[in-house]
């Protein structure tokens, strides 16, 4: 939502650039826009979101406003090592959208550079870079840290080890939704 919304906001596009979040005000509009849209009637994702304390509340406020329940929270755990490995190496095809990562041997493409699916050339966001990583971690440390206690308060908390692979970290993500 926030990366759509950069393309007709240069303040969001450059706050984002910098790796600070978004006033929560235009992120929790932005959001309810779009969970009010029909394809979210049977449930949707939300992936980094909420991000601190107030945003969290004020999302089940919109919850209750709209009369949907919370569903699911998951912590997908990975130290920061391999966090920052993730972003500083993220590639992406402009085209196809496939991601790949030239910091880690099973994300590589088979050639430098070049999408695997349709040869487009690969390109990385200006934002991932060790500096705006660095900000992105300590913002998650002080904001978003904390809502691990209060959403395991709540009961609806789940923990997945996303450093093994992908391949089950979404089998793990899977099994939480269908329960």
């Amino acid at each position: 939502l926030l990366r759509k919304a950069a393309l007709e906001n240069p303040e969001i596009k450059n706050e984002l650039s910098l790796g600070h979040l978004i006033q929560d005000e235009v992120t929790l509009d932005l959001l309810k826009k779009r969970i009010k849209e029909t394809d979210c009637n049977n449930g949707y994702i939300l992936d980094g979101f909420p991000r601190n304390l107030f945003q969290a509340q004020a999302y089940e406020k919109i919850l209750e406003e709209l009369n949907k329940p919370l569903g699911v929270v998951i912590v997908l755990e990975l130290d920061k090592e391999n966090a920052k490995k993730r972003i500083i190496g993220r590639l992406s095809c402009p085209s196809c959208g496939a991601i790949y990562n030239d910091m880690l041997a099973d994300m590589l493409p088979e050639q430098l550079g070049i999408c695997d699916q349709c040869g487009s050339t690969l390109l990385k966001r200006s934002d991932d870079n060790a500096e705006t990583f660095e900000t992105r971690y300590q913002t998650y440390l002080s904001q978003t840290a904390p809502l691990i206690d209060y959403y395991q308060k709540k009961h609806s908390l789940y923990y997945v080890n996303s450093g093994i692979n992908k391949e089950y970290t979404f089998d793990q993500i899977e099994k939480i939704i269908n329960e």
